[in-house]
Order: C-alpha cells, then structure tokens, then sequence
C-alpha cells in the first residue's frame, strides 16, 4: 500500500481498492487516467492490472529490476517486477510454490509479461554464476523464442498472438536458484493451418522456413519479410542453446516443409476411383518424410478397415474425403510436433537427480499464460473450448482469492463479511456437468451410430439444456433474429453473451485421423518423426478402444491445471488492451469496460476490500504515519505498535473506521485513508527542512573535524618531508670537495613543494661554489680565454650549430709562424708601428679574411682587431692598413648560424664590414665564435654593449645603401669566396 501512496494523485489511485465506490464508472475513470498519465500498471490488492502501451517503454532493464529485487510488494510503484519479486520471496522465504497467472485477451500484453516475469526471475537468481543454473535460466529464457515461432500467428488483433496456452514450472533448489522447469501446452489452434481470417497469418515457422520465397499472402511486405528472416536465425539459435541436435533441427524443418507441400495436392475423380492430380509431389513428399512412395501415395488414396475376425479390407476415398484425410493429417503432423518440440524442451530443462535429502525441498513457480476470453463475428468450437478454459480459471482465481481474503481475516481475528459476486459454477457445470453439460452432448453425438450431423447435436442441446438460464437458440427463442436456426445457440457468459455455430463442431471434436496415416509416419526412417507417432505401432486389427475426443481431452486438462494451481499461492496479471488499433494514445472505452468485465475486475475489488479498504501492519502504517501525531513522532514509547496505532488512529478521531487485527490495522473507507496521507504531505516538507537542517549541520561539523585532523597530518608531513629532504641533502653533497667533478654528477633529490624555491637558491649558490673550485685550478693566463668563451656561449648557445668551444682560441693568429709562417713578420712590425702611432693596449684578434666591397669586388684581406680600432689590413703590401675602424663605431656583429665563417660588422656610419675567414690552418677551424667572444668580452669590460645576431640572411649597409648577404654551399667550390646576387651578396662556401 505504501506504492500506491508514493504516486500523486494526478496520476490516479495506484490501487483500485481505494476507489471512493466500487462501481464500472469509477473503476473506467481512474484506469483512463492512468493510462493517459503512461501509468500501464495498477494494483488490485496484489493482483496487477497491465494495459499494453502499444511502444517502447523505459519501465524495464536492469536499473528497474535492481530497484524492485527484495522490496515488499507496494514499496515501489505497480510493476510486473513487483508481483514476480512476492512470488519468488514467497517461494525462497516460506518454501511455497507459487504461480503466477496471466490472462487477457490476445494483443493485451500476456506473451510480453510472461517474457519480463522470466527475465526478472533470470536476474535475481544465481549470484554465485554457478555454470549450470546459467545454462538453466539460457534455456528457460531461450525456449521462449522456440515456442513464440511454432505457437504464435499475426492475427487482426495482435501481430504475435499465441494460439495456444502455455503452464511453465520453474524448479528452485533450497536457496533459491532455478534448477529445471516443465511445460505443458494447452488447446493449440491447428485449424491455423488450413485457414486463416483476411488479414491473419499462419504460424510464424512456416514464414521462417520460407522466407526466401513468400507464400500464401501475396500481400506480404518487405518489413515482414527481413522480420521473419531475423526471427528465423533467432529460433535457430536458441535451438541450438536449448540443446537439440542439428539433426533435430533439419528434421522439424523438413517437417515443416511436408506440411506446406502437402497443403499443395489435390485430388481427381477417374470414375469410381480417386488419383492424386499432381503425383511428382507425392515423391518429394515421400522424401520429406522419410517413407516410401508407394505407401505414402496408398495413404493418400485409401483407408484401411477392420472387417471383424481378424479380416481386413482398404476402401477407397473419394475426392471429398481425400481431401479431408489430408488435411487432417496436416494438422496432426503439426500438432504432434509442437507436442514433440515440448516435450524435447521438457527431456532438457527437467529436474534430473534431485534428492531432496541431499539437495533440500525442491519449489516451484508457475507462470501461465493462458487464453482470454473471445468474441468473434463467427465463434466456433475452438471459442467455445477457450471461454469454458476463461470461466473455470475465473471461478478457481474468485475463490482463491476468496479464500485467501477469508485465511487473513481469520488469522488477524477479524470478523469476514460476505461478499456479493458473479459465480462461475453455474456457467461451468452448463459446459462439463457429467450426462448433462454441452461435453457430454457432444460425445455422445459423436458417439452415436449413424449418420450424426452438427445440427442434431444442436436438436438435441435444445432438448436437454432449454430450460438452462445461462443458454438459448433460435429455436428457443424465436425472436432473437441475430441467431440463425439450426446452427447457433448463445451461452450467457459471466464476460457477456456469446453465440456459437455449431458446423464443425461434430468433426473438430472427433479429430479423426485415419489409423493408415498414423503408421505411415511411424514407419518412418527419420527418428523425430517416429517419435512423434507411438500409436502406429499398433496393427490395424490391434486398435480397438476409441480414442477420447477433443473437448474432453480439454476439459481433462483444464481439470487437472485447476487441481495443480489450487494447491499453489497465487499471484495474478490482468492484461488488458486498449484499443484495436494498436495505438500507444487511444484508450476505446467500450473495449476496456468489457475487457474489464469478462476478467471480473471488480468482482476482484470487491472481494479484496470485504469491508475494508486498506490493510497494513502495524509497523509499516506507522513507518509512513507517526509523523502526524505528537505520541509517535519521531518514536512511540508505547509497550506495542499496536498501542501507538491506536493512539494515532484516536487523535484523529478515527476509530468508529477501523479494525484492529493480531498485527495489521483494517481501515474500512478510503477517505480515512485519504484525510491521513493529506495531513502527512503537509507535514512532510516541514519535516524535510527540518532534517535538512540537522544533516547540513551535521555535515558541516564534521567537514569542520575532518578538516582540523587534515591540516595536522598535513602540517607533521610537511615537517617530516622538510626534514627528509634536508637530511637526505646533507647525505648526498657531504663529500664533494673531494669529488674530481666537485659534485657535478651529484642528482638532486626532489623536494617538497614548499622547499622548491629553496632548492634553486641552493642550487645557484652549489654552482658559484663549484665554479670558485674550478677557477681556482685555471692558470691566469687561461682566464682571459675563459671569459670569452663565456661571452661566445652567452651570445651564441642554441644559436649556432658549431662555435669553436672545444679548441684552444689562438687569438692573434697573424703572429703565428704555424699560420702565417712568411709574413708573421711583417705582421709583427705593422702592429709595431700601429703601437707607436695610437698606443693600444693589446691585440683582441687577428687573421687573415676575404671580404667584398660596394662595388662587388672580393679580395684578400685581413683583419686587426685592437682594444681600440678594427683594422682592415692588406697582407701583400706588408699588412697595409687600408681602413681603421674605432671600435666604439661598432655597434653589432652578424653571424650565420651555420659552420661558415661569415662575419658582418655593423657600425653607426652605416658603412659596414663584410668579412670571411679564410687561409685558417687548419682550413675547417671555427673562429667565428671565437671572435665573437672576444669582442662581447671587451665590450663587457668596458661597460659598453654589443648587439650579436645570429641570422641565414644578413641585411647590411654599405655607404648607406642597404643589402643582403647569404650563404650557399657548392660542392665544387674550392675556397670561400663572394659573389653578386639579386639583392646583394652570396657567400660560396665549400662544402667540407
């Protein structure tokens, strides 16, 4: 009950026991409502009222299942999910069997219930995976599929009706996971198989197995064909889980085959005799089947007799009855079948070595999906058999129903109260009454010598059954001109009247088969058609006891369902469909009242309140209702819960409307139920700010806590790591003086984040300390080299390629005999002579160049470079100088950043000098680092600043015109030399 008050009211009363009067009109109302508001699920107490939504739906999958596993029935909303849940608690608490029963008319939803109920049991067992539970839910899973294609059709009112019933049991062991299952099948419609309504289809197999040429419906669509074609792969498939044998499987299909071919011979009259018209099937027949030729073609044209004294005669057919026997055989070829099919499911999924004394109690739940009720524009013998199957199941489901109703008043010491319904019996005692019902007519008719047609059995129900309230005909009643004489009589249902045709009614209850046709197939060579026809073992001589006939076959099997579901808990699915148009937005209230009817719905209602609207345990009804009384919110100090709901139920002057039982409280009228959960939704949100409060604080406070403890583990793990490190630097650098490298291979181990900074400044103060050790050892006279290699590094480090870091820099290399061995001294006296002129401190750097001019003419040239001038010098006429340069006019130096030794130097007259080194010894020295370092150094000394850049494509200025020098290597170029290019120069260099 606790479901049905977690829904609004806007969305109808989850409950129709809460309905404010039990009348058609307000039951109608409030299923609309809920309809309209996608609510397809409501309650009756624990029955589940479903009507098919006709779409997809996000009301399954295993979100939903998790939140329906182990909850009580109405702690969520109505659900198949929930009734299914009851039914396997039941089963697992108490070790019950259990059944769940599903009806309804087709295309209301019953098939597509019992596949959720199935999957939901699936979901919830096994959850230790143990490998043969698994294999046992594929198959009870699987089977399904199988079934749905050999036992369901398209019909006018639903695209998979199944045209059969269908009783499973599903086996548990002691804790609860399933171990086997069984199947019994009931009243499968093979009339199918010769005929169909305008607009209906035969069994899906026979559409599966054709699928590749379409057949019987030239009307077919290319949607139903890739359908049948995907169903066919589907049903193969789960064959195959199930465990039938590939030769199983081609044996039912070429069964299946037999039946179309056989649909397609006809018969000839030849005087007194009968041929078949087209005997080239015959043969094909002969090899579907596995039999002879010869013999089947007998079969077809003639009748075996027993004459008496053992004597035999075959007697011929005629056209007429040929055509009779074949299709008779057709339907019993596929009905055996289905039967075969059923039974090879049973022999795979039965229980097999279960010893209760070893294993536990084995339980059950059954779910059966059964025929609804129906009323057609022609009714005949199959309606008749399915409405007796809708009025006895509806008799056994009121008093079950009854009597679960009574046992609860019983144990809770209420005092039951009668209850007006419909009662069945009558109708049901009309149909089966032994020497007296419509059965026993009709056996009896069909049992009868002579000639007996449809209409004498028809005469004789007039005589026997004319004064029966629940029957009539027109004979009976002459005005009723919607009857026909002689061939329908009407039966006053408890779900409306229903009148019948009698014609066929005498043939399909005899269901002759001749006993020729039945030995044919047992003769057989394929082994699953043998198996299917046991009887033809017997001789013709042999067969003496008449078989039972079909209604009475059913009428035994409907007895014996009723015994097997009266000794099990029930739980119920009322399945009802809300229009014929299949539409997910129609709700055809016609349709549904009489749906509503013939399921006796509110028969369900009625017998469920008995008094009393609503019932809850005392816990439960206190659970959702202290809050609105001062004695038990938030907790009662009473001895009992029964004490604090009484004390409830008087604070709300309520007492004149209740019943108190030994643990549940009775509360007779809805508008007590109603006054109460009113004043609990205004006292809810008050109650939520309230909480909401108390949980904030609560959470605040104890974030509070969490975060003082979280600061001083931080604070002792900050101490510690500072401390770790510390110690772990002192261990790593307390030996580096005596490295030879003074620790330079010494890793530095990570620190923490707050001593990040700290360990850079502890770096840069390690690394002036190692580099004091390393000056230290370096001779003076090395220093100066020294620092212009630093002042090369600073300018030029991932500049240029190859700056010449790795050699001694000789500096003055015009001085040197090894370089300039004929006129080093001619060199030495021009320097001489510079000296005494200008009075330069020292040499900077010098070397022999080849530069070019304004005019594009390259010489041989050299170099000078003092602490005071850049001289241009002219080696042949004794290192003439040929243009002096202060070095304060010297504003910048250009180099490439390549391995040329190309040098541009920029000064402010815009009249630059554009140089190479070259005749260097060795010829692939690099000394344009070199240079670069020197002079980057002096101007550092003397607190000026030089500009070096490093560019493949250098602008310059000669005279004040602007130009461009690059650089391009040719493999045939000997030395360095210059040329004329568009915009400029081009540097030549050799490739090396």
């Amino acid at each position: 009950m606790a479901m049905a008050e977690q829904e609004s009211l806007e969305f109808g009363k989850a409950d129709f026991v809460l309905l404010d009067q039990v009348t058609m009109e307000h039951f109608m109302e409030n299923l609309k409502q809920r309809f309209e508001m996608g609510r397809i699920y409501t309650y009756i107490g624990e029955v589940v009222v479903s009507v098919n939504p006709y779409k997809q739906t996000q009301l399954y999958g295993e979100d939903v299942i998790e939140q329906y596993r182990g909850r009580e029935l109405y702690e969520r909303p109505p659900h198949l999910y929930a009734v299914a849940d009851a039914a396997y608690k039941a089963m697992k608490r108490r070790a019950k069997d259990t059944c769940i029963v599903i009806s309804g008319e087709s295309g209301a939803g019953k098939t597509e219930a019992s596949k959720y109920i199935m999957q939901y049991i699936a979901a919830i067992t096994n959850p230790s995976q143990r490998a043969e539970v698994e294999r046992v839910k594929n198959v009870l899973l699987k089977s399904n599929c199988v079934l749905e294609a050999f036992g369901n059709a398209k019909t006018n009112r639903n695209d998979n009706s199944s045209r059969f019933g269908k009783y499973m049991d599903i086996n548990f062991d002691f804790k609860g996971d399933p171990t086997g299952g069984h199947i019994n099948n009931y009243l499968l419609e093979k009339s199918r198989i010769l005929k169909q309504h305008p607009g209906e289809r035969n069994f899906h197999s026979f559409y599966q197995v054709s699928r590749d040429r379409p057949w019987g419906n030239p009307g077919i669509t290319a949607d139903l064909l890739a359908s049948d074609c995907a169903n066919f792969l589907a049903v193969a498939d789960a064959m195959k889980v199930i465990g039938f044998s590939p030769a199983e499987i081609s044996s039912v299909y070429k069964i299946l085959a037999t039946i179309l071919h056989l649909g397609n011979v006809s018969f000839l009259d030849q005087g007194d005799a009968v041929e078949v018209e087209n005997e080239e099937l015959v043969s094909h027949l002969a090899e579907l089947t596995c039999t002879q030729p010869e013999s089947l073609l007998q079969t077809l044209l003639y009748r075996t007799v027993a004459a008496g004294g053992g004597e035999v005669i075959e007697k011929g057919h005629s056209a007429k009855e040929a055509n009779y026997a074949r299709d008779a055989c057709a339907k019993a070829i596929y009905e055996r079948l289905f039967c075969w099919i059923v039974g090879r499911i049973n022999s795979i999924i039965e229980v097999k070595k279960y010893d209760a004394k070893l294993h536990g109690k084995n339980t059950v739940i059954a779910v059966l999906d059964i025929y609804g009720f129906e009323i057609f524009d022609t009714n005949s013998f199959e309606q008749f058999c399915i409405n007796y199957c809708n009025e006895k199941l509806q008799q056994l489901f009121i008093e079950l129903i009854l009597r679960q109703e009574q046992e609860e008043y019983q144990r809770e010491g209420i005092e039951w109260q009668h209850v007006e319904y419909f009662n069945n019996q009558i109708i049901v005692d009309l149909v089966e009454q032994p020497h007296k019902g419509i059965i026993p007519i009709l056996d009896e008719a069909c049992l009868s010598g002579g000639r007996v047609t449809d209409a004498l059995f028809l005469e004789s129900m007039n005589t026997r059954l004319g004064k029966h309230p629940h029957y009539t005909s027109r004979k009976l009643c002459a005005t009723d001109k919607s009857m026909e004489f002689g061939r329908d009589f009407r039966i006053k249902h408890y779900a409306g009247d229903v009148t019948y045709s009698v014609e066929g009614f005498i043939d399909k209850n005899k269901d002759t088969l001749f006993q020729d046709f039945k030995r044919l197939m047992y003769k057989s060579t394929d082994p699953v058609l043998r198996d299917m026809w046991p009887d033809g073992e017997l001789s013709i001589t042999e067969v003496t006891k008449r078989p039972l006939t079909a209604a009475t076959l059913f009428k035994n099997s409907m007895v014996a369902l009723v015994e097997n579901l009266a000794c099990k808990e029930p739980y119920y699915v009322r399945c009802i469909k809300p229009n014929d148009q299949k539409s997910p937005l129609l709700f055809d209230d016609e349709r549904c009242r009489h749906q509503v009817a013939y399921l006796g719905l509110l028969e369900n209602v009625r017998v469920r309140r008995a008094g009393f609207a609503y019932r809850q345990p005392y816990d439960r009804f206190l659970l959702r209702y202290k809050m609105t009384c001062e004695y038990t919110w938030p907790y009662h100090l009473m001895d009992t819960d029964q004490e604090a709901t009484k004390a409830l139920i008087e604070q709300h002057e309520f007492q004149e409307d209740v019943a108190y039982g030994h643990t549940k409280i009775f509360i007779r009228t809805p508008q007590t139920l109603f006054r109460l959960e009113q004043e609990r939704a205004q006292l809810i949100p008050i109650i939520v700010l309230l909480l909401q409060k108390a949980w904030r604080g609560a959470l605040a406070r104890r974030r509070c806590r969490y975060l003082r403890a979280i600061y001083t583990i931080m604070g002792h793990y900050k101490r510690h790591k500072v401390k770790a490190y510390l110690w772990e630097l002192v261990h790593r650098f307390q030996g580096v003086r005596s490295m030879a490298d003074y620790g330079q291979s010494v890793e530095w181990p990570d620190p923490p984040a707050v001593l990040g900074q700290f360990q850079e400044n502890s770096k840069l103060l390690f690394h002036r300390w190692r580099a004091r050790q390393i000056v230290k050892n370096i001779p003076p006279s090395d220093m100066a080299q020294i620092k212009a290699k630093v002042a090369a590094m600073e300018a030029l480090h991932g500049l240029r390629k190859d700056w010449g870091c790795q050699r001694s820099w000789g500096r003055d290399y015009l001085s040197s005999v090894t370089e300039n061995p004929t006129l080093a001294t001619h060199f030495a006296k021009r320097v001489q002579a510079l000296q005494d002129k200008v009075h330069f401190g020292s040499v900077l750097f010098s070397c022999h160049v080849r530069k070019i001019n304004r005019f594009n003419k390259s010489r041989d040239r050299a170099i000078l470079v003092t602490d005071q001038h850049l001289y241009k010098l002219e080696p042949r006429k004794q290192y003439k100088v040929m243009r002096a340069i202060p070095l304060s006019m010297v504003t910048q130096v250009s180099v490439t950043s390549c391995q040329d030794q190309l040098v541009v130097f920029h000064t402010q007259s815009n009249d630059d000098l554009v140089i190479c080194f070259h005749k260097m010894q060795p010829e692939e020295d690099n000394r344009v680092g070199e240079l670069v370092g020197v002079l980057v150094n002096h101007f550092k000394m003397t607190k000026r600043e030089l500009q070096v850049r490093v560019s493949d494509c250098i602008q310059l200025s000669l005279r004040g015109r602007k130009r461009l020098v690059a650089v391009e290597t040719h493999h045939e170029q000997t030395f360095p030399d210059f040329g004329k290019s568009r915009d400029g120069f081009v540097l030549y260099w050799p490739r090396r």
